[in-house]
């Protein structure tokens, strides 16, 4: 009799309005390929700013994941630490969806599954995406990683010599997902500089 399948791990994808939202969509298409199940939460500003960066509607969005919820919808599973997920990745974060973890809110489905990753003690990776920062931006950034978060800016590894835009959104979401600890991922190391001829 053989053994059953080891249960896929389950990743939280928040999408918020910031600018980025390729970073959400790399995510949730490389997730799938590593074989995580994905739950995906959108805002409407995520909505908004996706279509005008990738002419994508929530529709073609929410396709890309296994389950999609509003973030009216405070009864989704996602809700409760008794739904056992490996990480929830917020790409692009928001200054707005930000100062709601640093501060506890939970006033929405985004911030309470990010409350609930970081009570549970699992890994909540925010993408956040503003510059310049401002000190309550950087105080709210001090805050969620006081509380076990991880901050991580989309700056793109140009060490790596990318060639395209989308080479540098897969290469940080590599990264990203191998913070997550999703078994597969696989980010390019860093070798050392070659001593120039």
């Amino acid at each position: 009799m053989s053994a059953p399948a080891a249960p896929r791990p389950r990743l939280v994808v928040g999408i918020t309005g910031a600018t980025g939202a390729a970073y959400g969509l790399q995510l949730l298409r490389r997730a799938r390929q590593l074989g995580a199940e994905t739950h995906l939460i959108l805002s409407p500003a995520g909505v908004l700013n996706a279509h005008h960066e990738l002419g994508l509607n929530r529709d073609a969005l929410e396709r890309e994941a296994d389950a999609a919820y509003a973030p009216g919808d405070v009864g989704a599973c996602v809700a409760s630490g008794s739904f056992r997920t490996a990480a929830m990745v917020i790409a692009p974060c928001s200054m707005r969806t930000l100062a709601a973890v640093a501060h506890g809110l939970s006033d929405n489905l985004m911030s309470r599954a990010a409350d609930v990753t970081l009570k549970e003690r699992r890994r909540l990776i925010l993408m956040v995406r503003e510059t310049p920062l401002n000190l309550a931006h950087l105080r709210n950034m001090t805050a969620v990683t006081e509380m076990g978060g991880i901050v991580f800016p989309p700056l793109p590894a140009l060490y790596l010599r990318p060639q395209s835009i989308d080479e540098m959104v897969a290469e940080t979401v590599e990264r990203v997902l191998e913070l997550a600890q999703l078994p597969g991922a696989e980010p390019q190391p860093w070798l050392g500089l070659r001593p120039s001829a």
